[in-house]
């Protein structure tokens, strides 16, 4: 697949930086073909392509790691590279490589039509149809945003170990926000669907249903009053309602933060951490799913990682670095990273809280009084602490164990590890929504996911 460095060149390349006295050099080589598409009330305000293609080269010794990147894939230019970061590593002694092991290709997923062998006219195409229907929908639709975002990225990586792997994926992801609007209030109601498929899945997509829900959504929520505040139950439905424990807890679980002793989840192998109907888990082997991946950006298969069995918290996410912070843990296959301008870390893949015993419609009827948080929005962490704060695109009272008036303006603010053990409710309605996770190494695809939960207390920000 690729032909930027030959086997003889990377493996020059890993000699070079381990004569610095580096413990373990990496060679990192990417490829990508990238397009986007912008619409503004069915106008066209942007268009994109373009392709990537650089090399990154990582060396470590002990816990100190030094990392150099560049556009210009020549093995001189690369060289020079190699040999100034080997003079950075500061280790005690000189170490030998393995010999490169035979090349391993992943595909997590065979599109039946790949997104770049359209024009971008059929993409126009298909956000126009679903524009023109919200623009129609009610004179009150002010503004309708929507784009589509595919690419073709593949990506080989070689160490001192002998790991010789790439991975491939096509991705496509598109997002239509419909804007509604009266006097100085406006509502939004909002799709942006992600998969590792083709433009098939573009083809399956729902996108007139789910077009006129987002219209209804911002209409109801146009004319909603506002929500009470104080400590309460809340019901989180399914879907993006897991960004709450991607946030608040999924990223405590990683070695990002584990490894240097600034998460609330330290030491926390084999206690419990959540209540015991909670199990989560971070599955990069989901078939089609966005987050999904074959072999990590340190060549490392990926993994179905259970983080916690009924309120036990069994795993972290771990990756070169990580593990080396971290005596006793070994890569889990997480290690990710935007494209080769960044040294990888450990990252979330698809991330969610699996399926329990209860049933949707029981937990609205069991609940006396309550918000229920149809749709979760942005917030901010603090993954020391846990503490964080959402906000909730779309919610509704619950009043005597049924879903009553809309409510806007309502946040969520609480602590990570304090709402995973009040979590006393949890359905088996799963469902995975697709986000965008910036963190060390950049921007990644990442999903997020639950079935309808029921938090028995937690503070609501409201204005009543």
């Amino acid at each position: 697949m690729f032909n930027i460095l030959t086997d003889s060149q990377i493996a020059d390349l890993i000699d070079i930086g381990l004569k610095g006295k580096a413990d373990f050099a990496e060679v990192y080589i990417e490829k990508g073909d990238y397009s986007s598409l912008n619409l503004l009330d069915n106008r066209v305000i942007g268009a994109k392509s373009s392709l990537m293609a650089g090399v990154g080269i990582r060396l470590m010794s002990g816990v100190n790691s030094v990392y150099v990147y560049s556009d210009d894939t020549s093995f001189d230019n690369l060289y020079k590279l190699c040999v100034e970061a080997s003079k950075a590593i500061n280790g005690d002694t000189v170490h030998s490589r393995e010999e490169l092991g035979k090349l391993c290709s992943y595909r997590v997923y065979n599109p039946e039509i790949n997104p770049m062998s359209l024009s971008k006219s059929d993409y126009v195409d298909y956000l126009k149809k679903a524009g023109d229907f919200a623009l129609k929908y009610n004179e009150k639709i002010s503004k309708v945003t929507s784009s589509v975002d595919y690419s073709d990225k593949s990506y080989r990586v070689c160490n001192s170990r002998g790991v010789n792997a790439e991975n491939s994926n096509v991705r496509i992801r598109f997002s239509l926000s419909v804007i509604a609007s009266e006097g100085n209030v406006q509502q939004v109601g909002r799709i942006a669907p992600g998969t590792i498929k083709g433009f098939e899945f573009l083809n399956e997509y729902p996108i007139m249903e789910k077009t006129q829900k987002s219209c209804e959504t911002a209409l109801r929520m146009l004319d909603a009053g506002y929500a009470p505040s104080g400590k309460m139950p809340v019901v989180i439905g399914n879907g993006f309602g897991g960004v709450i424990f991607h946030e608040a807890c999924g990223h405590a679980l990683e070695a990002t933060s584990v490894g240097i002793g600034s998460s609330c989840f330290n030491d926390m192998i084999g206690k419990q951490i959540a209540s015991s109907i909670v199990t989560a888990r971070d599955d990069a082997r989901l078939d089609g799913e966005w987050g999904s991946y074959s072999v990590d950006s340190e060549g490392t298969e990926s993994s179905n990682l259970l983080l916690i069995e009924n309120g036990i918290c069994k795993n972290y996410l771990v990756d070169e670095l990580g593990s080396r912070r971290m005596p006793g843990f070994k890569s889990t296959g997480c290690s990710r990273r935007q494209n080769f301008t960044y040294a990888p870390t450990s990252r979330m893949s698809n991330t969610y809280i699996a399926n329990g015993k209860d049933n949707p419609d029981d937990i609205i009827a069991d609940t006396e009084y309550g918000l229920y948080a149809a749709d979760m929005g942005g917030g901010s962490v603090d993954t020391a602490s846990g503490e964080f704060n959402f906000a909730v695109n779309e919610g509704y009272m619950i009043r005597n164990g049924k879903i009553c008036e809309p409510v806007r303006g309502a946040t969520r603010i609480g602590k990570g590890p304090e709402v995973l053990m009040y979590i006393d409710k949890v359905g088996n309605n799963l469902e995975h929504a697709q986000g965008v996770c910036g963190s060390l190494s950049g921007n990644v695809p990442t999903n997020v996911g639950q079935p309808t939960i029921r938090v028995s207390s937690i503070l609501v920000g409201g204005r009543e």
